[in-house]
């Protein structure tokens, strides 16, 4: 499970496409949806397979290739290719206005569109309709609530990562100064070590090695986020360390904590004991939009610093 949805879309008149911004009405939805959309236009059948891996989540191609110069087979025959000699198994949709193909629907994952029986005037816009449901459907297929979870909790700890390294490179940039903000740390740690060796003496007194193993210290993603804020004020730049600790961190928290849920319909969520909080299909979309932003944040934040 990952934040990018990845499309390679093979078509003769990719020109049309493009200027006719049909590509952007996917990507609009993608990002709608909560992911990053990455999606690779290609002409030619030689392009397609210089871009072709298994890395992508939805291959598109009109069946009819071979109306321009520089393509020389069909679209079910290159498909035929992708599943039989390079072994990926990636949902496929191809299109045509010309008529039905038979043999390669056969094949495992793959929807054909028949745009002549589709109401409507545009060709590409039956077809784009056709494929956001189409990608509703891939998208629902790996959406299951375990994985959200598990996809939540590696791009979070992604943006930790993301965060000590901003900290570390600013640590040489002579416009942030931590003069005020270290020796508050300093304190901080002193008076949690203080309680820490404390709260260590009594757990081994009274045989508490459960409590012992539940708690974390240090330099934790408290600490983390107050030097990120430290660093965006030394730099004038807008201070998201709040935010980012609400709906990143308090959230990933609470989702790491959350208990899953079966409802007498079938229907399985997260809900995190304490504050109530569901997590279900809505509230991960948010929590992939909020990534993605603070993704962005982080990465202009980078720049700035170099």
């Amino acid at each position: 499970m990952k934040l990018d949805y990845k499309i390679l879309w093979l078509d003769d008149k990719m020109d049309v496409i493009i200027d006719g911004e049909y590509d952007s009405e996917v990507k609009d939805f993608l990002l709608k949806e909560g992911f990053n959309p990455i999606i690779v236009t290609v002409k030619n059948e030689e392009e397609f397979f210089n871009n072709l891996d298994d890395s992508y989540d939805l291959i598109m191609t009109d069946y009819h290739l071979n109306e321009k110069e520089g393509t020389t087979r069909d679209g079910d025959v290159i498909i035929k290719e992708v599943r039989e000699k390079n072994s990926i198994f990636t949902e496929i949709m191809f299109y045509s206005a010309q008529g039905e193909v038979v043999d390669t629907v056969k094949l495992d994952r793959i929807t054909f569109v028949d745009t002549r029986k589709i109401v409507g005037t545009d060709h590409y816009e039956k077809l784009i309709g056709k494929a956001l449901s189409l990608i509703k459907l891939t998208v629902k297929k790996f959406q299951h609530i375990v994985a959200m979870r598990g996809m939540i909790m590696s791009e979070t700890s992604g943006l930790d990562m993301q965060m000590l390294e901003i900290i570390k490179k600013s640590l040489g940039n002579v416009k942030v100064n931590f003069d005020k903000l270290a020796p508050s740390i300093y304190d901080e740690l002193n008076q949690l070590y203080t309680s820490k060796g404390k709260f260590v003496n009594e757990c081994r007194d009274s045989g508490k090695f459960k409590s012992l193993v539940r708690d974390a210290f240090v330099f934790s993603a408290e600490y983390k986020i107050k030097t990120l804020g430290q660093i965006l004020n030394s730099l004038n730049l807008e201070d998201f360390s709040g935010a980012y600790k609400e709906e990143i961190n308090s959230i990933r928290n609470k989702f790491a904590h959350a208990l899953l849920i079966k409802d007498d319909q079938g229907r399985e969520y997260f809900k995190h004991g304490e504050s109530g909080l569901t997590f279900d299909e809505d509230l991960c979309r948010k929590i992939r939009l909020d990534i993605i932003k603070y993704k962005n944040n982080f990465d202009n934040l980078q720049n700035a610093l170099d």
